[in-house]
C-alpha cells in the first residue's frame, strides 16, 4: 500500500497550552536529546512517510518549520480572537481534518508523543482498512495514535472546544491494534513527566537511533 496515496493523513496535535506545565516555554518546544520534543514527534511521522498536517499556534510555527514544509502547518488564532472560541482539542482536530478533506482518513497524534513509533503509525493507518476506528494499544492500554476514516469527516470538522474523541470511539466499531511500543501512552503534562522522559533508557536508546541515521526505530 502507497503511503502518500492510500494511507491516512497524521493529524499533529501542537496547539495545546499545557496548562499543567510549569516549565519555561511551551513544552512542546522543551528540549529531548538533540531536537525539541515537538520535533521527535514529527520526525517519527516523516519516517513512517506519512503525508501530515500540523495545528499549532504561532509561538510553536518555528518549531514546526524546522522538520516540516509551511504548506503542512495550520495556525490557529490566538485565544481571544473573534474568531470561533473556546480553542481547545476538538477545535484542532477539526481544524486539521478540515485542511486535509480529501484524504482516506486521519491519524490523530498529540505533539507531546515524542516516543511513539513510525511503525505504529503504519499499523494503526493499516487498520483502517476494516473498520471506521482503530487506536494503538500498548498491553491491553489504549493510546494514540487514534485511527478515523474518511466516513467520519463530517462529525470531526464539527468538532469544538475541549471536545475529543471519546464519542465517537463509543458509537463506533474499532479496531485495537497491539503494539509492542510504551510510548503510545507516553505523553508529557508536567515538568515531571519531560524529566522522567530525558532520564529513560528509552530516550537513551533514541538518541543512539538518532546517530546511527534511524530516528524513532530505536
Amino acid at each position: 500500500m502507497s503511503p502518500t496515496r492510500s494511507m491516512p493523513t497524521v493529524v499533529v496535535l501542537a496547539a495545546g497550552g499545557g496548562a499543567r506545565f510549569e516549565g519555561a516555554g511551551p513544552k512542546l518546544g522543551q528540549t529531548l536529546g538533540p531536537a525539541s520534543v515537538l520535533a521527535h514527534t514529527l520526525d517519527a511521522v516523516v519516517s513512517a512517510g506519512l503525508p501530515l498536517v500540523v495545528v499549532t499556534v504561532a509561538a510553536l510555527v518555528d518549531v514546526a518549520r524546522s522538520v516540516v514544509a509551511s504548506r503542512d502547518i495550520v495556525l490557529l488564532p490566538p485565544v481571544g480572537s473573534a474568531s470561533r472560541e473556546p480553542l481547545g482539542v476538538g477545535f484542532s482536530i477539526a481544524a486539521g481534518v478540515g485542511a486535509r478533506p480529501h484524504v482516506p482518513g486521519w491519524l490523530i497524534l498529540p505533539g507531546d508523543m515524542p516516543l511513539v513509533r513510525p511503525q505504529t503509525l503504519r499499523a494503526v493507518g493499516r487498520a483502517l482498512d476494516s473498520a471506521p476506528v482503530a487506536y494503538a494499544q500498548y498491553r491491553g492500554r489504549q493510546g494514540f495514535p487514534v485511527g478515523l476514516s474518511a466516513e467520519l469527516y463530517s462529525e470531526l470538522v464539527l468538532l469544538s472546544g475541549e471536545e475529543g474523541l471519546r464519542r465517537l470511539l463509543a458509537r463506533y466499531p474499532s479496531n485495537a491494534v497491539e503494539v509492542d511500543d510504551p510510548g503510545v501512552l507516553q505523553d508529557i503534562n508536567t515538568t515531571a513527566d519531560l524529566e522522567r522522559l530525558r532520564a529513560s533508557s528509552t530516550v537513551l536508546a533514541w538518541q543512539q537511533a538518532v546517530s546511527a541515521g534511524q530516528p524513532n526505530e530505536a
